[in-house]
């Protein structure tokens, strides 16, 4: 697939300015740049530290929050934390549990399955709540939609305190308190906290109503860290502070769940990338499979030997999840083939896992550069998910043809649906339709480069500068450079073809080049072929030797 090339328009005055006073290279300094940020943030987001958290007073409704939190704990009431099945949603439990087991109060846990029960609050959960006596509610990750729900809790006897970052809706549950930065009346200075960003602040300031040592919060930051990098939310302001801190933190983390995981997965760095691909798809699997529990219980157990039981278990999640998945994105394929002409695919079958369609669907659109909605058909019964790309906004679509469905939700670019079976067919041809009015085929995926390099301008220090931008993520991706007129030395493929492997020469500068999920292209290219490649760049060493190394994004026969 054709990708536009495009070198972004950097204000060079301002990066030679933040290149002089802190001693950078050029593409770190344009990094910091493009961020518009000043000379003090700059500080910050270069070191931050325990004292660059914002007041967790500042939230809304945080006061009523933790007022109605401490009564509880006074009074002994029965307290329960209800959350979501995901990485962000396992954290935030954890996160609070932990703190009130701390001082001295059980409190419970309920965390919703995702086959049977979907996300969020529902009905009979809150019914369940109930019926064991609970008073005190409080939502972690969700619930900021949740008005009859909270009704509904509030007519069997149980007060509930909401925490959540989702998109506010126009009415808000009518719960005790309602914490969340995306609320019209915030005056919080950061409103791109994750869920257990959230719960991490309500520690916080119970920490700080309780005149606890700060310690007493902060030890959960590596928790806080996992699951803010796993719920891909910016990487900027305080969500940089938890994440680089927690990282931190994370290798010489006391949970016994969370060390023995890293163990169990081995690894020699333990950074974003580690937590993005080796820790978050593990708990995640729990969830997707429907066992949202053991993924909880890891990360709440002290015991070592139930720890390396409930890690083998989500390796064991994580291992069916890969197979599902790999059987499904198959027969996703050969659906998406016969609608190859469309602008959108719209496919469905009966059998496929309503857990795992959602990340077939993220493959299927960045195969085709489509959006795409995959339907598991289940009887009478359908759930889909769906994944677009820039310029179509898929939710909008899909709101187009809610009268095809029984429920939808999500955002321009995910989305999540319900429908009778015997309206898949008539949904499918109002979506294609409504697909061709927005000229589809016009759109582009477009690579932005921050800088073109070559030998000259790049070397082993100035790469390992790059780190100095680290935790990468949402917001705060790594650098992406352009190296033009690069000779192939050799050429193969890994992983039964999967993947490519270069190395590139430029002069006398041998350079390892990989290309994930890019095998194709090795039929494409031949030894001595000169070609320009787009990716991100790094050192690689191994024993006594260094080499850059870049994770190709594109690459093309150069001119």
């Amino acid at each position: 697939m054709n990708k536009k090339w495009k070198l972004k328009e950097n204000n060079n005055d301002r990066i030679a300015d933040i290149s002089k006073k802190f001693n950078l290279t050029y593409i770190v300094s344009q990094k910091l740049a493009e961020k518009n940020l000043s000379d003090e943030e700059i500080k910050v987001f270069l070191n931050p530290t325990r004292k660059d958290f914002h007041n967790p007073f500042e939230l809304p409704d945080m006061e009523k929050a933790v007022d109605r939190i401490l009564e509880a704990m006074d009074k002994k009431e029965k307290i329960v934390v209800y959350g979501d099945y995901d990485a962000d949603g396992i954290t935030s439990t954890t996160i609070i549990k932990r703190f009130m087991q701390d001082r001295g109060i059980d409190v419970g846990t309920y965390i919703p399955n995702r086959l049977d029960e979907g996300y969020g609050l529902n009905e009979e959960a809150i019914k369940e709540i109930a019926s064991e006596g609970y008073n005190l509610m409080v939502t972690v990750d969700c619930g900021i939609t949740a008005v009859k729900e909270v009704e509904l809790a509030k007519k069997l006897g149980i007060d509930v305190v909401i925490t959540d970052h989702h998109e506010v809706p126009e009415e808000l549950p009518k719960a005790i308190a309602v914490v969340d930065a995306k609320r019209k009346d915030n005056k919080y200075p950061f409103n791109g906290l994750a869920g257990c960003g959230v719960a991490f602040k309500l520690i916080q300031a119970l920490s700080i109503k309780l005149n606890l040592n700060e310690n007493e919060w902060l030890k959960y930051i590596d928790i806080a860290c996992i699951g803010t990098i796993s719920d891909i939310v910016p990487l900027i302001d305080e969500n940089r502070v938890i994440a680089k801190l927690g990282l931190m933190l994370a290798k010489v983390t006391r949970n016994i769940g969370l060390k023995t995981l890293i163990d169990m997965i081995g690894v020699k760095k333990i950074d974003s990338t580690f937590i993005s691909f080796g820790i978050s798809p593990r708990i995640n699997a729990c969830g997707r499979m429907g066992h949202q529990e053991d993924a909880l219980a890891l990360f709440l157990t002290n015991d070592p030997i139930e720890a390396r039981n409930l890690a083998s278990k989500l390796e064991e999640y994580n291992r069916q999840r890969q197979d599902v998945e790999k059987k499904i994105y198959n027969e996703a394929l050969e659906l998406t083939e016969k609608e190859k002409e469309e602008p959108c695919i719209v496919i469905g079958k009966e059998g496929w896992h309503h857990g795992v369609i959602g990340i077939v669907s993220s493959k299927i659109t960045d195969l085709t550069y489509k959006p795409s909605i995959l339907i598991c058909f289940e009887g009478e019964d359908s759930k889909g998910s769906g994944r677009s790309i820039p310029g179509f906004d898929i939710h909008d679509a899909v709101y187009n043809c809610k009268d095809y469905l029984t429920a939808c939700g999500g955002h321009s670019m995910a989305i999540g649906l319900s429908l009778k079976t015997k309206n898949f067919e008539p949904f499918k041809k109002a979506i294609i339709e409504y697909a061709k009015t927005k000229n589809i085929e016009s759109l582009v995926p477009e690579l932005l480069i921050d800088e073109e390099i070559n030998s000259e301008n790049i070397n082993i220090s100035q790469i390992d500068q790059i780190s100095l931008l680290e935790p990468f993520g949402e917001s705060n991706n790594m650098p992406v450079i352009l190296y033009k007129n690069l000779k192939i030395i050799s050429i193969r493929t890994l992983a039964d073809g999967k993947h490519l492997k270069l190395v590139l020469l430029d002069g006398n500068n041998y350079i390892d080049a990989i290309g994930f999920s890019m095998g194709e292209l090795a039929e494409k290219y031949q030894i001595g072929d000169k070609v320009d490649v787009v990716g991100n760049i790094s050192v690689n060493r191994f024993k006594d030797l260094e080499n850059v190394q870049i994770t190709l994004k594109d690459m093309r026969t150069s001119i």
